[in-house]
């Protein structure tokens, strides 16, 4: 039996062919390019919704008496639609503004360019690699609650990642209703306020007239551990948003995912929730030294007042940070959280 070779391609010839690829994409008539807004993605392909229409609308075919009658679906504005990408776009999430054309015999569309982001929120995936997760977002929600019970340590990690990202954050307490007197959640609360951090409390089936009046006009991303109730509060301020729910496993006291993948949900004028999923940790081996100092303002401020230049800030003498902590001018745990993300970064860069 013959033996049939793979043939190998000449680095000229690899040239052309990316050549033509190129230029076969190039060759996309532009000219009919409408507005859209990312507001699913499901792997390969994105959920788009109009935001604009084209001049002159496309003709439905004339069908003759006892024909079938062909599908087509209309271009109207806030129509949503299945698209694929062309293949020199980066990847695009939930969020994200492009330029894409529709076709109303198949109900699918292209997406042919993305408009620059003016923000982007990123996390590290299972793989190490750094994953974006939503675009264009205004507001970053921590949603934390006293059931499923409260990781300080997973705020503070969203907390730097809202600063890395340079998104404004918005601490939220929600179920409010299960919080007894003298909960230390609310030592918590006051610590964060007490920080400069803004922080509202909630009910997932109470009334959230002020939180929705607080995120008017702004495109907000929830994230907050699973349980604490996110989807629960998106319901709630927006009714017909119909994302599922779930109830925490009374075994295990964590909440199960529920949200499987990220969604835009638009309210009022000119405002969007995007629901991410769930995560129990919050993984920032990907950010520098100074990422993460950025994230801990009051601990920043201290950094460089140290006896010696490499101090670890562990067992130092006349370490300003120790000291600090100990006059109580910061608190003890937020320095055992910046350590410990310290740590993970030095832990990541040595193994890369």
């Amino acid at each position: 039996m013959a033996l049939i070779r793979k043939r190998r391609l000449t680095e000229q010839q690899q040239r052309r062919i990316q050549k033509q690829q190129k230029s076969r994409q190039e060759e996309i008539d532009t000219s009919n390019d409408l507005e859209g807004l990312v507001v699913q993605h499901y792997g390969r392909q994105l959920e788009v919704q109009a935001l604009s229409t084209p001049d002159v609308h496309p003709e439905k075919p004339a069908v003759s008496a006892g024909e079938p009658e062909p599908f087509w679906k209309p271009i109207e504005l806030g129509s949503v639609w299945r698209c694929h990408t062309r293949t020199n776009l980066e990847a695009l999430v939930t969020g994200d503004r492009v330029k894409w054309q529709a076709d109303p015999n198949t109900g699918l569309g292209i997406i042919t360019a993305i408009h620059p982001r003016q923000s982007l929120l990123t996390r590290p995936d299972r793989y190490h690699k750094v994953k974006p997760v939503a675009a264009n977002v205004s507001l970053i929600v921590i949603v934390f609650a006293s059931f499923p019970e409260v990781a300080p340590s997973l705020i503070d990690r969203y907390l730097v990642a809202c600063a890395d990202a340079d998104i404004p954050a918005l601490l939220v307490l929600n179920k409010m209703d299960l919080v007894k007197e003298n909960d230390p959640i609310l030592d918590i609360v006051q610590e964060y306020k007490n920080l400069g951090y803004e922080v509202m409390q909630t009910q997932s089936s109470g009334d959230v007239s002020a939180l929705s009046q607080r995120l008017s006009g702004e495109t907000v991303a929830f994230v907050g551990q699973s349980g604490v109730g996110k989807s629960s509060l998106i319901n709630t301020i927006v009714p017909e948003a119909a994302q599922k729910t779930n109830i925490i496993s009374e075994n295990s006291a964590l909440g199960q995912h529920t949200t499987t993948s990220t969604r835009l949900i638009a309210f009022g004028e000119n405002s969007a929730l995007i629901d991410s999923p769930g995560i129990r940790e919050f993984g920032l081996w990907h950010l520098t030294t100074e990422s993460v100092q950025n994230g801990f303002t009051e601990i920043a401020n201290l950094v460089g007042y140290c006896q010696f230049r490499n101090c670890t800030h562990k067992h130092e003498k006349q370490c300003a940070l120790r000291e600090a902590a100990s006059k109580g001018e910061i608190l003890p745990r937020r320095l055992e959280s910046y350590l410990r993300l310290i740590d993970e970064i030095a832990e990541a860069q040595q193994k890369n």
